[in-house]
């Protein structure tokens, strides 16, 4: 009994298929020829079937051949930018195919590119991704098909790959420019499912008795694997289909055969060789537009599939999907919630086995969204209501912040936090909220459709709060001088917080200077001294004084300012009968409007003005009635 072994991921490649499903559709929706800008895929067969479906590859040269709003597909390789443009000049309507992992390359060469690096490419210069990458530097690239160099290189440079570039070819590339440059930002761009395709035919071909690989032979990536399996297996062919495959190596004797397909090999020509090499002899092929799309509806929303970790980035997953030929990506935000999502997936590596649901068929870029997040949630909703249940808090963090309150996630299910529960007090800005951690304790919990779980902060804060309360009330006592932080202002005062108890200092009980503005004294978050002065326990009520704490001005004035003596002072106000002079804060002195000018005056602004500083005679002094009398004009 022969044995047939297939590679991992033999056959269309993401992105190839991503184009030619793409071009199908537009051809279905419009009902006319479309063109594809060079042949779209690298396999004659498929060229072929396309043309049958009124889809035709036309070189750039004879562009200036079509009409205007003609439309044009580019394929997975993608094009230079200058060719983007061109077309869109001449009133084609383009359709972009590109690869999707092809233009996170062509932009990292033009971003980079313009910040003065110059662009290294691992790759074939002939080939038509190659060609377009280069196209998005100006055309000025260093390209090194095996990573060696014969020309003198920069001192600064950025260096990606053709996604179909052997692994072997990138390290070397990076190991010799690491001693002839001196700075090196690598971004290794092969293909993820390249690497998986190259890594399982390299174990396969050490395995079996023969190598069959499938693809065009003008494909770059089905080249490579002929080579790495003819490395390791001498009995390895390389056919484009069935009609290639030798007489004799059908009716051989090889017990064991190893199948592996470049990116450009449609199923229909994978199932032949397979059934053939199995001697099937009758085998009933479905029609092949079928083949190519019959995996684009298998998927539901909310399967569970299992699938390998292909690759990494910056923001998420992509995995390839046992039986599915599209890939699935799981954002990072839909790995987990219970860790940080960026650490988890750090903890992931190439080729680790992975479940997911799907909660998407296909994004933008064609690849089916999936979530990890709906794995946790069954399990999530029972704890909770446990916790709801006997009462127990536990932490969320926020990830929204609306006008009615906070969003928050618990192992991805959502909880809400009205804004009356946030805070003991008003909370105005709820934004500071986001992406802190609380403690909350769920106040109603129903997973009834619609689910409703609504938690609670403030219930927290005033167990909290009343527990100190009580501790701090029952040290309190009148006479106290204790330590305050100034919280906020009133016409009437300023309120002080002594250990979480909020207590009032009246104006009067500021200064012993007349006071305007509290703010010209004191200041919010400003920590004082200060004197209880009254507590009433049972309305909460506590009464502070700041100026008991402060020297009396008017002790000892008369020996302080003797009758008799000259003083500099500030006048401070201005009335009928006189001027009010202060000598010092707290101790003002009256000149009478007969004490001020031996000219005859009818107001003292005739000859003072507020602000003035002027020297007086003291005249008299009455420490009982707080009153210090002046003259200027006896000066």
């Amino acid at each position: 009994m022969r044995e047939i072994v297939l590679a991992k991921n033999s056959g269309f490649c993401f992105g190839v298929k991503r184009a030619v499903d793409e071009a199908i559709k537009i051809q279905k929706q419009e009902g006319k020829k479309i063109y594809t800008l060079g042949p779209l895929i690298h396999n004659n067969d498929v060229v072929d079937f396309l043309k049958e479906n009124k889809i035709y590859p036309i070189e750039l040269e004879d562009i200036n051949n079509l009409n205007k709003n003609d439309i044009i597909v580019i394929r997975s390789h993608g094009v230079p930018e200058g060719v983007l443009k061109s077309l869109e000049k001449i009133g084609l309507k383009v359709i972009n195919a590109t690869c999707p992992f092809v233009t996170i390359i062509q932009k990292k060469v033009k971003k980079y590119s313009k910040l003065g690096y110059d662009i290294v490419i691992l790759g074939d210069a002939n080939h038509p991704e190659v060609i377009g990458i280069n196209g998005w530097c100006d055309n000025k690239a260093i390209i090194s098909k095996d990573g060696n160099f014969a020309c003198d290189l920069p001192s600064k440079v950025c260096v990606v790959s053709q996604t179909t570039e052997k692994v072997h070819n990138w390290e070397n590339m990076l190991k010799n420019l690491s001693t002839k440059v001196k700075e090196i930002l690598a971004f290794n761009t092969i293909c993820a499912a390249t690497e998986v395709r190259q890594r399982s035919t390299y174990k396969i071909s050490r395995e079996v008795d023969s190598m069959i690989v499938i693809g065009g032979k003008n494909s770059s990536n089905t080249t490579k694997l002929y080579q790495i399996a003819k490395s390791n297996c001498e009995n390895t062919i390389h056919i484009e289909n069935i009609n290639e495959l030798p007489s004799e190596f059908i009716k051989s004797n090889i017990k064991k055969i190893g199948i592996t397909a470049g990116a450009s090999t449609p199923d229909w020509i994978i199932k032949e060789v397979i059934g053939i090499m199995n001697n099937e002899e009758n085998i009933n092929y479905d029609d092949q537009l079928s083949l190519m799309n019959k995996l684009d509806k298998r998927f539901s929303i909310g399967d569970k599939v299992d699938g390998e970790i292909l690759s990494k980035n910056r923001d998420a997953i992509v995995v390839s999907l046992v039986g599915y030929k599209a890939d699935g990506v799981i954002p990072f935000n839909e790995l987990t919630s219970k860790v940080e999502p960026t650490s988890l997936a750090e903890s992931f590596n190439i080729g680790d086995k992975i479940k997911a649901k799907v909660i998407k068929l296909q994004n933008p870029d064609g690849y089916v969204v999936l979530s990890r997040l709906e794995y946790e949630r069954e399990e999530t909703l029972k704890e909770l209501e446990v916790l709801f249940n006997e009462g127990k808090t536990f932490n969320v963090t926020i990830k929204e912040a609306r006008e009615k309150g906070l969003v928050a996630y618990y192992n991805g299910v959502r909880i809400f936090i009205p804004a009356s529960q946030i805070d003991t007090k008003f909370t105005k800005n709820k934004d500071m909220f986001v992406n802190q951690t609380l403690e909350v304790k769920l106040i109603d919990y129903s997973i009834k459709d619609p689910i409703k779980i609504i938690a609670s902060r403030r219930v927290l804060l005033e167990v909290v709060r009343n527990e100190e309360e009580a501790k701090a009330w029952e040290v309190l006592n009148i006479g106290d001088i204790v330590k305050a932080e100034v919280k906020r202002f009133t016409a009437f005062g300023a309120f002080a917080e002594i250990n979480g108890i909020d207590g009032l200092l009246h104006l009067s009980q500021i200064s012993w200077n007349h006071v305007k503005n509290i703010e010209d004294v004191l200041k919010k978050g400003q920590i004082i001294d200060v004197k209880i002065i009254g507590i009433d326990k049972e309305n909460k009520k506590l009464s502070l004084s700041r100026k008991e704490l402060l020297s009396k001005p008017w002790d000892n004035v008369k020996e302080k300012y003797p009758e008799g003596s000259i003083v500099l002072g500030k006048v401070v106000r201005l009335n009928d009968f006189g001027a009010f002079v202060e000598l010092e804060p707290g101790v003002d002195g009256l000149v009478h409007i007969s004490k001020i000018s031996y000219n005859r005056i009818e107001h003292p602004s005739e000859v003072l003005a507020i602000g003035d500083e002027v020297k007086a005679k003291i005249l008299g002094v009455d420490e009982e009635k707080k009153r210090v009398s002046l003259s200027i004009k006896d000066i």
